[in-house]
C-alpha cells in the first residue's frame, strides 16, 4: 500500500476535517465578512481543482462570459486539494467554487458555513476504474480502492455496488469479503494503481480516461450507470452574495449556465480549452484524454457496454454531461445514503438531517432557474420543458 500518499491525503482530510468546526471556521466567516463589507463590488474569483467537474466555471472564463454580463473576472484560481479551496472559499478569497456535493452538506448543516448551492456543475463523469486482473466486483473482496475524499458521490456510489454485491467497505487491514478504502488524491491515483499499491479507484474524469490511456487501468462501472445522471460537483457561493448582491449573482449564474450550453454544442473544443496546449493553461491535463472524456468514440461506446462497463445504454447517457438544475430529490437522496456510507470521523450530523429539509434549505434555485429560461430553458439541456422535479433512479 502507498503509505506516504495515504498519510499525505489522510492529512487534508484531518485538516478540512479540523476546518469544518465551528471553532476553527468562525474567524474565517468573520475574515469574509469583512471582505465583503471592505469590497462591496469584488470581481468574480474563480476556485477550483483541475478536474473535468470545474469545466463550466472555466469555460465561462475562457470565453469571456462573466464580461458579457457586466462583471469583472479574475483568472480563476487552481488549487490542489479540497482543504485549501475550502479554506480559500470561507475566507473569501474566492466567491465561486465547484465542490463535491456531500462536503456542501457537511459544510452548511455542521459548521453552519453561511453558503448555499446554486447550480448543478454537470453530471455524471465519474468511474470505478481496477487493474487489469479485476473482472467484477466481488473480485475487489481483499483488495484495496481508493476514494479522492469520504464526503464524495464515489464514496457514496462505491459503498452502494459494494453493499449490492455482499461486500463490506473497511478502513483497516480487509478480510474476506471486505474491501479495503484509502483516500488518494487523484493525481496520485493512476501512479498508484500502475505499481500494484492499489488494486482500483472511483474519481472524477480525466484520471479514469488517463488509466485508460495509458493501459494500466480499465472502467470497471461508470458511476452514472449506477445513480442515473446524478451531480458529482455543484456550484458553491456566499449567501452574502446571494442576498447582497442579487444582480451580480443572477450575472455569475448565468454565464455558468451559458457556458454548460456551450459545452454540450461545442465538446471538442472544450477539450482544447481545458488542455494544458490551450494558452489559458487551466489544466495540466493532455488534450487527447480529455477529449476521450468530451466527446468518446463510438468503438469505446461500444467496448464499455460489451464489458458490462454500461450496462444501461437504454439511458443514452454521455460520459460527462451538463446541465444546471439541481433537482431536490437529488439532495435528498444524497442526504439519505449518506446515512448508509462509512465515513472517517464524527459523522453523527448526518442521521439527525431531514433529507427533505436539506432538499429545501442547501439551494437558492431563483438564480439558475432563470439562467435557464434566458438559454432557452429546460429543452436547451434536453430535459422536459417545465418540468424541475424528477424520481431518483440508483440500480446496481
Amino acid at each position: 500500500m502507498c503509505q506516504m500518499c495515504d498519510n499525505l491525503t489522510r492529512r487534508d482530510f484531518l485538516k478540512l476535517s479540523a476546518l469544518l468546526t465551528t471553532g476553527a471556521a468562525l474567524p474565517l466567516i468573520l475574515q469574509q465578512q469583512a471582505r465583503a463589507a471592505a469590497e462591496p463590488n469584488a470581481p468574480v474569483r474563480i476556485g477550483y481543482l483541475p478536474i473535468t467537474d470545474a469545466a463550466p466555471l472555466l469555460v465561462a472564463h475562457g470565453l469571456g462570459l462573466y464580461d458579457k454580463a457586466g462583471l469583472k473576472a479574475d483568472k480563476p484560481v487552481m488549487f490542489r486539494s479540497w482543504s485549501q479551496l475550502t479554506e480559500a472559499f470561507i475566507a473569501g478569497n474566492v466567491n465561486v467554487i465547484h465542490m463535491l456535493a456531500p462536503v456542501t452538506i457537511w459544510a452548511r448543516y455542521k459548521t453552519k458555513i453561511p453558503a448555499k448551492v446554486v447550480a448543478w456543475n454537470h453530471t455524471n463523469g465519474s468511474a470505478l476504474t481496477v487493474s487489469p486482473s479485476i473482472n467484477q466486483i466481488t473480485d475487489l473482496s481483499g483488495k484495496t480502492v481508493a476514494v479522492p475524499f469520504w464526503y464524495s458521490i464515489h464514496n457514496i456510489v462505491l459503498q452502494q455496488m459494494l453493499r449490492n454485491s455482499g461486500l463490506e467497505a473497511v478502513m483497516g487491514t480487509p478480510g474476506e469479503n471486505q474491501v479495503k478504502l484509502v483516500i488518494l488524491s487523484p493525481s496520485d491515483m493512476v501512479p498508484a494503481l500502475a505499481s500494484g499499491q492499489i488494486h482500483g479507484f472511483i474519481v472524477a474524469e480525466p484520471f479514469n480516461a488517463l488509466a485508460e490511456a495509458s493501459k494500466v487501468g480499465k472502467i470497471l462501472r461508470f458511476t452514472g450507470d449506477v445513480w442515473q445522471n446524478h451531480a458529482c460537483c455543484v456550484v458553491m457561493m456566499h449567501e452574502n452574495d446571494l442576498t447582497q448582491r442579487p444582480a451580480w449573482s443572477q450575472g455569475v449564474t448565468d454565464a455558468i449556465v451559458n457556458a454548460q450550453k456551450w459545452i454540450r454544442e461545442n465538446r471538442e473544443q472544450s477539450a482544447q480549452m481545458l488542455s494544458r496546449q490551450d494558452a489559458h493553461h487551466y489544466t495540466p491535463h493532455d488534450n487527447g484524454v480529455l477529449r476521450q472524456v468530451m466527446l468518446p468514440t463510438e468503438a469505446l461506446q461500444k467496448s464499455w457496454i460489451e464489458s458490462g462497463a454500461i450496462r444501461h445504454p437504454d439511458w443514452h447517457q454521455k460520459r460527462i454531461d451538463f446541465q444546471p438544475w439541481p433537482y431536490p430529490s437529488y439532495f435528498a437522496s444524497l442526504t439519505e445514503q449518506l446515512k448508509l456510507t462509512t465515513i472517517e470521523g464524527d459523522n453523527t450530523f448526518i442521521k439527525q438531517l431531514d433529507p427533505q429539509q436539506v432538499a429545501k434549505d442547501l439551494v437558492e434555485e431563483k438564480f439558475v432557474r432563470e439562467s435557464i429560461i434566458r438559454a432557452g430553458g429546460m429543452k436547451a439541456f434536453d430535459l422536459p420543458e417545465h418540468t424541475y422535479s424528477r424520481e431518483e433512479v440508483i440500480t446496481s
